[in-house]
């Protein structure tokens, strides 16, 4: 019933198996020493003299906070502050509660009327 044509298959020999691991390694080697080795290390894990100025506020997570409270203290001021958002155009920078009287001053006497 089985077909005598089919030749018997080759055994694999020890040096072919030993190639193979020989080019399995020389894989592994090569990754390690391009890759692995030469990442990147996390900025956040740095000393701040280690960061450039740009980077400093995220060294330490003080850092980072007395970052973030300085900007939101920046953001209050202007929020609360009379200015020029673009002097070309003619746009000005109001405090919230004065634009908010306007709008109403201007839409709610309008909507008023009808």
């Amino acid at each position: 019933m089985s077909d005598s044509r089919i030749p018997a298959p080759r055994p694999v020999g020890l040096v072919t198996i030993l190639a193979i691991f020989a080019g399995f390694g020389l894989f592994l080697l090569i990754l390690d020493l391009t890759y692995l080795r030469h990442r990147p290390t996390d900025p956040y894990t740095w000393t701040p003299e280690k960061l450039t100025k740009d980077l400093a506020w995220k060294a330490t997570p003080e850092s980072r906070r007395q970052t973030l409270d300085e900007l939101k203290a920046k953001q209050n001021e202007q929020l609360q502050a009379y200015g020029w958002a673009d002097k070309k155009a003619g746009t000005v920078q109001l405090p919230i509660a004065r634009a908010e009287e306007l709008v109403i001053a201007q839409y709610g006497a309008s909507s008023s009327s009808k």
